[in-house]
C-alpha cells in the first residue's frame, strides 16, 4: 500500500483526446497536505501516516487543535520537560481542516513532509472517499428505483407507495432486509478504480475519469486504487 492525499472537490467538466473522444472528468484541488503525526506499534497499537488539508483560521482553532500542530507552553508540558520525557514532534504548521489517517508503514516519512499531486504522476487509476449528498428522507421510488403503483384501475392517492411489505400468517412480520422508505444519501462512499486523467502539479490539481461523490467544494481522500487486476495502461490520461 502507499500513500494518497486529502483534497477538495472543483467541479466537472470535459475534456477531449487527440483523437477527439469526450472524457466526462472530475477536477479536484489534491493538497498539498501536511504530515502532522506519525503512529506506531509501540505507543498506538499500530501505523499510521496522519495528514491535514487546507489550513484552518486560528481564530477557529481551539487550542488542542492548536497544539496538536505547534508547540504551545503549558505547565503540563513543562512537567514532562522536566521529568525527562521526550516531546512529541510537531508540523510547525497551522491548524488544519480536514484531517485523515493512512494505514501504511511509517518509514521513509517525516512529521511536517509536504505531500503534493506529484504522488500521482505515475498512479494509472485512484480510489477516491467522500461523503455523498444527502437526500433526507426518501420514498422507495427515489432511494431503490421502484416502479411505484398503477396510474388507473383502482390505485387512489397511492401511486408512489412501495406496495405490500408484509407477510401473511407466517411469519406474520416484515423479513430483515426489506427495502423501505428511510435516510438517503449523506454516507460515506467509494468509487474505485477511477482512471486518472491530467496531473497538474502548477495548480495541484488532479483529473480524473468520471463522477465523484458529494458536493462542490466538499472534501475527498484519494489514494491509489487496491482494484484487482492492476490497470496496465490508461488510454485517457494526458500529459501536461
Amino acid at each position: 500500500m502507499s500513500i494518497g492525499l486529502l483534497g477538495q472537490k472543483v467541479g466537472c467538466t470535459q475534456l477531449y483526446t487527440e483523437t477527439g473522444e469526450a472524457i466526462p472528468v472530475t477536477v479536484i484541488q489534491a493538497g498539498p497536505c501536511s504530515i502532522l503525526q506519525l503512529r506506531s506499534k509501540a505507543k498506538d497499537g499500530y501505523e499510521a501516516v496522519q495528514i491535514g488539508f487546507k489550513d484552518k483560521k486560528r481564530e477557529r482553532a481551539s487550542r488542542s487543535e492548536r497544539g496538536h500542530v505547534a508547540k504551545i507552553e503549558s505547565k503540563r508540558r513543562k512537567q514532562r520537560a522536566a521529568a525527562g520525557e521526550e516531546a512529541v514532534p510537531k508540523a510547525d504548521c497551522e491548524p488544519k481542516n480536514f484531517i485523515r489517517e493512512f494505514r501504511i508503514p511509517t518509514e521513509g516519512f517525516a512529521v511536517g513532509q509536504q505531500l503534493t499531486v506529484e504522488l500521482f504522476d505515475q498512479v494509472l487509476s485512484v480510489d477516491v472517499t467522500a461523503v455523498s449528498k444527502g437526500c433526507g428522507y426518501s420514498g422507495v421510488m427515489k432511494r431503490h428505483n421502484f416502479s411505484g403503483q398503477r396510474a388507473t384501475h383502482g390505485v387512489k392517492k397511492c401511486h408512489r407507495h412501495l406496495g405490500s411489505s408484509g407477510c401473511s400468517a407466517f411469519p406474520s412480520r416484515t423479513q430483515k432486509g426489506k427495502l423501505m422508505p428511510g435516510q438517503y444519501g449523506a454516507d460515506q462512499v467509494t468509487v474505485r478504480n477511477q482512471k486518472v486523467v491530467l496531473v497538474d502539479k502548477e495548480n495541484n490539481l488532479l483529473v480524473i475519469r468520471g463522477a465523484v461523490p458529494g458536493p462542490k467544494g466538499g472534501y475527498v481522500r484519494i489514494k491509489p486504487t487496491n482494484f484487482l487486476p492492476q490497470p496496465k495502461n490508461n488510454p485517457w490520461k494526458l500529459t501536461k
